[in-house]
């Protein structure tokens, strides 16, 4: 399955949504396509829910970086 991964944006975008947030008075996240989520196993899956319980966060697992 695809997933997004944090776009790398030029200058001229980065200002338009820069702007965006100044107007909207909100953050924005730009993402783009092209990366493949990893297929887990169980036990793969229980140690990055752990990891994530204890941590805080959610962490999100591709195959290839």
């Amino acid at each position: 399955m695809s997933a997004f991964k944090i776009a790398h944006l030029e200058k001229s975008q980065a200002g338009k949504i820069q702007a965006l947030e100044e107007e909207l008075g909100m953050c924005i996240i730009a993402l783009e396509p092209g990366l493949e989520l990893a297929k887990l196993s169980g036990e793969q899956l229980a140690k990055v829910q752990e990891a994530e319980k204890k941590l805080g966060v959610t962490l999100i697992v591709y195959e290839n970086c």
